[in-house]
């Protein structure tokens, strides 16, 4: 018995939503006329992204497909490939996913509004039918919304991915200073820079400080806008400058970088990326393994010549230095690193020997034997030059 009754309960359902599927596609372009002007008034996106007759057509055939699948089988669900379809035409053109859920939520109040209208037009006897034709329309519209959200996040994804890898490879067509005219323009398009601006390169070398694990290197600092790639060993950084100098750059990199850095010249525009590139690679090398260090070039000049040229800068190393690299290792060693300290601090033989923890007049006595065995005097600023890329090359190059 109670095998019959819900056999006859079942039979009334399809009856019921056989006369309103019907009654709702005699309405198709009014239901798609309300659909698409409730979408549309109350949301901006679907405006900016959506034309106009696009979405009013793919609204229609959406209603329509929609309608018929009422009286269809689960197993039979044709709408869902089309639901497929529009969801990654919708994320293709950027609308966002959660005007495309509301979409789907104002689509089910115009379909139940119209069957409601319907029953209680043309089958007022039915209205407690209502409850149990519910669970099929609703079943039927969550069953698409649930899809469309689904194909919609997986194509969002692949379209994300492809526009990643476009957006690298034309980094690293201006990073590698191979970008044609055609390429500086889409550069300049994908990228959001324009062709001619101030620009400028920075490449660090890691590690990076950071305060929680899992923190990158900066987007933007101030009104600098940064975009990295990874390189071996290090990562490469198109700064946009806007109106900030190089020491407003220089100065923000020392809030995250406790490795090495270099920094190119300001360039005027995209095409010059790859020399500017090239030339921060160089004031990088000047650094020591240790950091923090950044490099300037435009402060770094004589030392990027000497890394420029090895074979010239080994003769300056045997030329100046040769008599004291020739001292037992901790001697060596010794007067290298007192050499060093000396320089930086501007020939102050007080400031050296608080560095270096010892007395002024070691200090002293240890230049005085450097200048014996170099033949240079520190108190010769031409003597000072040789020294001082002599001493760059011993710490930069493999001699």
């Amino acid at each position: 018995m109670r095998s019959l009754t819900q056999s006859n309960h079942d039979a009334e359902v399809r009856e019921l939503l056989r006369g309103a599927a019907g009654a709702l596609l005699a309405r198709l372009p009014e239901l798609t006329d309300e659909l698409v002007t409730r979408v549309r008034g109350g949301d901006e996106a679907y405006c900016t992204f959506v034309p106009a007759d696009d979405h009013w057509q793919s609204t229609r055939e959406g209603l329509r497909i929609g309608i018929t699948t009422i009286l269809q089988d689960r197993h039979e669900r044709r709408d869902l490939p089309f639901t497929e379809s529009m969801a990654r035409r919708r994320a293709e053109q950027g609308l966002p996913v959660d005007s495309l859920m509301r979409m789907y939520r104002l689509a089910a109040q115009v379909m139940w509004s119209a069957i409601v209208d319907y029953v209680e037009r043309e089958q007022p006897g039915r209205i407690g039918v209502l409850v149990r034709v519910a669970t099929h329309v609703w079943h039927a519209i969550d069953r698409q919304a649930l899809v469309a959200g689904n194909t919609y996040r997986r194509r969002e994804q692949e379209l994300l991915g492809r526009n990643h890898e476009r957006v690298n490879a034309l980094l690293d067509a201006l990073l590698d200073g191979t970008a044609d005219a055609g390429v500086v323009r889409g550069a300049s398009a994908a990228l959001d820079l324009p062709e001619r601006a101030r620009f400028a390169v920075v490449t660090v070398r890691f590690p990076i400080r950071h305060d929680h694990e899992g923190m990158r290197l900066p987007e933007k600092i101030g009104q600098m806008r940064f975009m990295w790639r990874m390189r071996t060993g290090h990562e490469v950084g198109v700064v946009a400058l806007g109106d900030a100098s190089l020491d407003d750059l220089t100065e923000g990199l020392r809030l995250v970088v406790s490795g090495v850095a270099g920094v190119s010249p300001v360039v005027e525009s995209l095409v010059d990326l790859g020399d500017a590139h090239r030339l921060a690679e160089l004031a990088m090398r000047t650094c020591a393994d240790a950091g923090p260090e950044i490099a300037r070039l435009d402060q770094r000049l004589a030392t990027v010549l000497v890394i420029c040229q090895p074979e010239l800068s080994g003769h300056l190393v045997g030329g100046v230095l040769g008599p004291l690299l020739a001292l037992e290792g901790p001697d060596r060693d010794v007067l290298l690193t007192t050499l060093e300290t000396w320089l930086l601090c501007e020939g102050s033989a007080a400031r050296a020997a608080g560095r270096l923890y010892c007395h002024r007049n070691t200090i002293i006595n240890r230049i005085r034997r450097i200048e014996q065995l170099t033949g240079r005097s520190l108190s010769r600023p031409r003597d000072i030059v040789d020294l001082t890329l002599a001493l760059d090359a011993v710490r930069l190059l493999p001699l």
